[in-house]
């Protein structure tokens, strides 16, 4: 697990690029040459008083060389198939480029929308052109604020993130402030579901890392358009290591280590299983959904810090068919030993268990799947925001669950060995 973590920090910090929208950067003929327009950012408007704001070093020599952005409104899926010439002429809007700063105002549409910047000179369609040297510039795209002014640096996809995260983190102010003493509580009188509770506490505190990381990020982001990327970077490493903990737990879990069917002696205390089927199947598992964590930041490296998306890229496709597969597994294993017990007590505590253990893993599938009803600007908010609740949701269903007196400890009273990681009085006392 240290290896994997160290794994996840080097990547998520040296792989990750913040696409900030106060882009600066370098005009290059070259590159415009070889792409037939170099691409820049994208951003996607509101709906009214957009602004383009771009800003030059070097104005003479982007003159000179007859420099321009080029905008397009992303509604044309062929440009890419177009030649040259075609394709700088397609452009909705052309800002030549000889001033040190040439702003552009976006037309209101009814519907958010998104353009396309590119960058284009005279040398752009010449096969055999001398390269220039490169201008430097500082390119802002603004949508409206609530009063109409052209001065906010969110597009249309993150209106409202920043506001989550503020309520995210005032919501677990309070959750920390009213249930932080019978947790220490618990955590210090050990018990059958010590190593359980320190599990799911150092998940939800890393999930707290994350949302205060992305605030940090958005709260900056919305003044300069830039943010800390460092923060960002930092929000899904905390995300990723969440993710990679409670699955270890929850595999772990329905793998053997507490739903076991088998019965051990009262000498021995329950404790975690080391049978090689188990220890693989939660290993293999939860290193299977590392590499795709991995594998889907850099796929995604163009999008802003979130934590999570869209899963339009094969990465996020395999990770939410591993989710649905190891739900699948789950219900398969809770449910040979839900139909085979007769204790109603047992059930509903397997039941509870189920429930906490499903909302997790299916949640972001579930949402994925509800988002292709909304508009392009609302389906990413709306997994991030989803799935960001239900697993918080999760973690409370088994906060409740592992500390209830009213059903866990009336169940373990009746038996010491059958129930998840229940322990020997005496080698609990021996022990703690």
């Amino acid at each position: 697990m240290s290896r994997l973590f160290a794994t996840l920090v080097a990547a998520v910090l040296l792989g990750s690029e913040a696409s900030g929208k106060t882009v600066t950067g370098l005009f290059r003929s070259e590159a415009a040459r070889q792409e037939n327009g170099q691409f820049i950012t994208k951003f996607m408007f509101q709906g009214g008083n957009g602004l383009v704001v771009c800003r030059l070093e070097n104005p003479l020599l982007a003159a000179q060389r007859e420099s321009r952005l080029l905008l397009y409104q992303d509604l044309d899926s062929d440009l890419d198939n177009l030649s040259c010439s075609q394709r700088l002429s397609r452009a909705h809007f052309t800002i030549p480029l000889s001033q040190e700063e040439h702003n552009q105002t976006i037309p209101p549409h009814s519907s958010p929308s998104l353009w396309r910047v590119l960058y284009a000179d005279r040398c752009t369609c010449q096969e055999n052109s001398v390269t220039h040297s490169d201008v430097r510039f500082t390119l802002l795209m603004l949508n409206a604020d609530s009063a109409g002014n052209p001065l906010e640096h969110f597009s249309a996809e993150e209106t409202g993130l920043h506001s989550f995260y503020f309520l995210l983190l005032l919501a677990y102010f309070l959750a920390c402030c009213i249930y932080i003493q019978p947790l220490c509580q618990a955590l210090r009188k050990g018990g059958p579901m010590h190593t359980v509770l320190k599990v799911l506490s150092t998940a939800l505190a890393l999930q707290g890392c994350s949302a205060l990381c992305n605030y940090i990020h958005l709260a900056r982001y919305s003044r300069d358009g830039t943010g800390f990327p460092l923060m960002g970077s930092l929000a899904e490493l905390w995300d990723m290591v969440s993710q990679v903990s409670m699955l270890y737990m929850l595999l772990s879990l329905c793998m053997g280590w507490t739903l076991s069917r088998g019965r051990k002696p009262q000498s021995r205390p329950l404790q975690w299983e080391q049978s090689p089927a188990s220890t693989a199947v939660a290993v293999g598992g939860v290193i299977t959904q590392g590499v795709l964590l991995l594998w889907e930041q850099f796929s995604e490296s163009d999008s802003d810090h979130h934590s999570y998306h869209a899963q339009q890229s094969l990465a996020g496709l395999l990770l939410l068919a591993l989710r649905v597969g190891l739900a699948l597994l789950l219900a398969s294993i809770l449910y040979q030993i839900i139909s085979t017990e007769r204790s109603t007590l047992k059930r509903d505590f397997y039941f509870s268990f189920t429930k906490g253990c499903f909302l997790w893993f299916l949640c972001h599938p579930v949402l994925v799947l509800m988002s292709v009803i909304f508009n392009d600007h609302q389906k990413e908010k709306v997994v991030t925001i989803g799935v960001i609740l239900c697993q918080s949701i999760s973690m409370v269903v088994l906060y409740q669950l592992f500390l209830s007196r009213s059903l866990y400890w009336e169940v373990s009273s009746l038996s010491s060995v059958s129930l998840p990681l229940t322990m020997s009085r005496t080698n609990h006392r021996g022990r703690y």
